[in-house]
């Protein structure tokens, strides 16, 4: 298996050890784009791999913050509660970089970033651009990806 995520499209494919696309999601990715500085709020480019899979046996909608569950389920009413939270839900993909001064280490590495494919709410538009540098998915087709991938899985961010 292998994630190949099209920011240009917006789109996660997952494909087989053929290189046939199996599963297709549209995502939401950085609003300021791609970059891999870090403090930039972009989506970083290149090689990564699943680092980590978190959240497995929570309940939908299971609010995260620092990659720890809250004991909170997203609700509207928690929402206005907490309007400046970015929300990350349900399950987390921890990605890290496998490329050194690119992707990794120093002030590019995606994991010290702590980028993630996660959860978002129901209302959040996918298809577009709307994050702080992760890739957003619907709560259920997350669930379904992260039954289907490994740590270790690789994954191609790509622009085009």
């Amino acid at each position: 298996m292998k994630i190949i995520i099209n920011i240009a499209q917006q789109q996660l494919e997952l494909r087989d050890g053929r290189g046939e696309i199996s599963k297709c999601y549209l995502i939401s990715s950085a609003r300021k784009g791609t970059g891999q500085q870090n403090g930039s709020f972009c989506t970083p480019l290149g090689k990564h791999v699943i680092r980590a899979k978190i959240g497995a046996g929570q309940p939908v909608n299971t609010v995260f913050i620092k990659r720890r569950p809250t004991g909170e389920l997203y609700s509207t009413e928690l929402e206005q509660q907490y309007p400046q939270r970015d929300w990350i839900l349900t399950r987390i993909l921890w990605l890290s970089g496998c490329e050194p001064g690119f992707n990794r280490l120093g002030n590019v590495d995606t994991m010290r970033r702590y980028i993630y494919i996660h959860g978002s709410p129901d209302r959040v538009e996918m298809g577009k651009p709307g994050s702080i540098g992760c890739i957003r998915m619907r709560n259920r087709e997350l669930l379904e990806l992260f039954d289907l991938v490994e740590v270790g899985t690789p994954v191609q961010i790509d622009a085009f």
